[in-house]
């Protein structure tokens, strides 16, 4: 690890008493990323920019209320941002914000862990991380 554990030390959860308000950084991340769906939702818009229809394809068991908590939760966190397609009828499109995209390699280390665990090696989170990454440079 780059930094030993004790580095991580944090105040104490949740900030001061009854506030609601996370103060330690692990805390504050599992705050935005809170949610049964929002880990896979990320998954799937990290493979590019999806319509509503495409993540509800791509999560068939996900209802449309739950997406679209999901989606609004991780807008407010500044993981992903919302595009208005032009034409009839108009469409909502959905990409991660470079802050989301940064979760690329936390999806990748969660994948990691959770394929040891089970006795998988070798796969990635999806194929298009690669890409991904290149077409932040364009």
């Amino acid at each position: 690890m780059k930094r030993a554990l004790a580095a991580w030390a944090c105040g104490p959860v949740s900030g001061e008493p009854g506030s609601g308000t996370p103060s330690c950084p692990v805390e504050i991340a599992l705050a935005a990323l809170r949610g049964r769906w929002t880990t896979l939702v990320i998954r799937e818009l990290l493979r590019g920019e999806r319509g509503f229809t495409e993540l509800r394809q791509a999560l068939p068991e996900l209802s449309d209320k739950v997406l679209s908590d999901r989606l609004a939760q991780l807008a407010e966190a500044g993981v992903l941002e919302r595009r208005r397609r032009s034409g009839w009828p108009p469409r909502t499109h959905y990409r991660l914000t470079p802050h989301g995209r940064r979760l690329g390699p936390v999806l990748q280390a969660l994948w990691d862990w959770g394929a040891q665990v089970e006795g998988r090696h070798g796969q990635e989170v999806q194929s298009g991380l690669a890409a991904t990454a290149e077409s932040d440079h364009n």
